[in-house]
């Protein structure tokens, strides 16, 4: 399955090395907007010696409708900006490449643009995509569903620079109905991210715990939603699409 990566920031970069690792994916380009790095490769800066062509463009030099054309890829996996999705969303969808983006936060509008461009194309849409970030979701589901009534807390923590409350702990209190004041933030050092759903019943405590130990996390989750998501028609997804079959023993899929 061929591959192209949108956004070669701290996140791209393991997400691109984790590809390259991969037999079952190739890499064939990755775009960003700057042009430093230009013309190299994303093997040479990783140093890999995949057989990958993973060749870096700068998103200021390309003609996208072009570039999709002359490039062809089977999906989109998206690393880079909330905004970015405008600039790429339309052509790639009109060229039937699927879109995997994880973008932390996505407002009103761009929401409404993925969900305009699932009208025609299969597009996959997660605040956080580490497979175990979802398993907890899923699993605090399942406790909340069992004791509607319990305690809810949400903790998360992440490195001293980042700004705002994390996409995926919104995502938690969300999917749990619980209000954004029970998510409680830490900001310390390099952490990459860590999220802890606690429920207070009487008399004892459930701790619910993930932490993202490198972002190569990132880019195994990633190739864990391409390799299912090949096969789904057109329509928006998120990671309980992917992960209900193996739940639940549904063997719907929304094929094509």
């Amino acid at each position: 399955m061929k591959i192209g990566l949108i956004g070669f920031g701290k996140a791209g970069k393991a997400v691109a090395n984790v590809i390259l690792q991969n037999p079952d994916f190739t890499l064939e380009w990755v775009l960003r907007s700057s042009k430093n790095m230009k013309n190299s490769s994303a093997k040479d800066f990783l140093d890999s010696d995949s057989t990958d062509k993973a060749e870096i463009h700068s998103e200021q030099n390309v003609n996208l409708s072009e570039f999709f054309t002359d490039y062809p890829v089977d999906i989109i996996i998206d690393f880079s900006s909330t905004e970015s999705i405008y600039k790429y969303g339309k052509i790639a969808s009109e060229k039937k490449i699927k879109i995997i983006s994880a973008i932390s936060h996505y407002g009103t509008q761009e929401q409404q643009l993925l969900n305009e461009l699932a009208k025609t194309n299969t597009v996959f849409w997660s605040p956080n995509i580490t497979l175990g970030v979802n398993y907890l979701l899923f699993a605090a589901s399942l406790l909340k569903n069992i004791a509607p009534n319990v305690d809810i807390e949400v903790v998360e923590e992440h490195f001293k620079a980042k700004s705002g409350v994390s996409g995926t702990a919104i995502k938690i209190a969300e999917t749990l109905d619980i209000e954004e004041a029970n998510i409680n933030s830490v900001r310390a050092g390099g952490i990459v991210g860590k999220h802890e759903v606690i429920f207070g019943f009487p008399y004892q405590t459930v701790r619910l715990v993930h932490e993202s130990i490198s972002r190569e996390a990132f880019g195994s989750g990633a190739l864990f939603v391409a390799k299912h998501l090949k096969n789904y028609s057109k329509g928006l997804y998120n990671f309980e699409d992917i992960l209900k079959p193996f739940f639940f023993g549904d063997s719907q899929k929304n094929l094509s």
